[in-house]
């Protein structure tokens, strides 16, 4: 297992337990970190297992909606619509690619994570209190380069919190559904300007074939390698994706 994917494993559980207060056993009975404050009783094997695996079940819901796969997912969706294939490529192929472009445009803040947080509370310098708030703050700076003000503003209002001096004091219960918000609207901007080419061959074949007499003959069916030759000239995987990639680490 290669060391950025052993990060982002430790990263996501991170991430689960503890908000959630999962405790672990003493390092002398388990070989892992204890993630209780000191004093705090542990709980038992069997509740923390049963709290893991309750705190697992949220994790889809947080890769697609909480890191770039949310974008990626609707610009390749509205891609595969505007090219006309149907089901090709098919929903796992487009799910796997966007899962691997999430893991490359996300590396950087997992081992900053990992690194600040997790190999601190691992040694026991710090308490698990102490390493939420620590890693929390490169995951908010993160979100916050993505919201816009606006949506920030409506979960503000919606939750009566205060306005925040910086974007490292906005809470996530107000950036996370801005995020979202905000790389929604981005997504179909972005799928928006996609479809245009392919619209104009659209309306160019349905002119003509109509202009022709050829009612009998779906326009779909006669632009649909037209739309195909000019992604292949354009090399529109390479240049989607390109671009796609270059907004997260810009």
């Amino acid at each position: 297992m290669s060391t950025g994917v052993r990060r982002l494993r430790w990263f996501l559980l991170c991430a689960f337990a503890l908000p959630l207060g999962a405790a672990s056993q003493p390092k002398a009975q388990s070989g892992l970190p204890s993630l209780l404050p000191a004093g705090q009783s542990a709980l038992s094997t069997q509740m923390q297992i049963i709290l893991l695996l309750t705190a697992l079940t949220l994790l889809p819901a947080i890769v697609m909606s909480l890191t770039p796969f949310l974008r990626i997912s609707i610009v390749l969706h509205f891609l595969r619509q505007a090219v006309g294939t149907q089901t090709t490529p098919s929903n796992q192929v487009l799910t796997g690619l966007a899962l691997f472009l999430t893991l490359v445009a996300i590396q950087p803040l997992a081992s900053q994570i990992y690194k600040d947080a997790w190999e601190p509370v691992e040694r026991g310098e710090i308490t698990a209190a102490q390493a939420w708030d620590i890693g929390s703050k490169p995951l908010k700076i993160y979100l916050a380069r993505f919201v816009r003000e606006k949506d920030v503003k409506l979960f503000l209002d919606l939750t009566h919190s205060p306005a925040p001096r910086t974007p490292a004091d906005l809470d996530l219960q107000v950036l996370a559904p801005a995020y979202i918000l905000s790389e929604m609207r981005a997504g179909f901007q972005i799928g928006a300007v996609i479809f245009l080419p392919f619209l104009l061959i659209d309306i160019v074949v349905a002119s003509v074939t109509l202009s022709i007499g050829m009612v009998q003959l779906p326009p779909a069916m006669v632009s649909a390698p037209f739309k195909l030759l000019l992604f292949v000239l354009v090399d529109g995987w390479n240049l989607t994706v390109g671009s796609l990639m270059k907004g997260f680490f810009a």
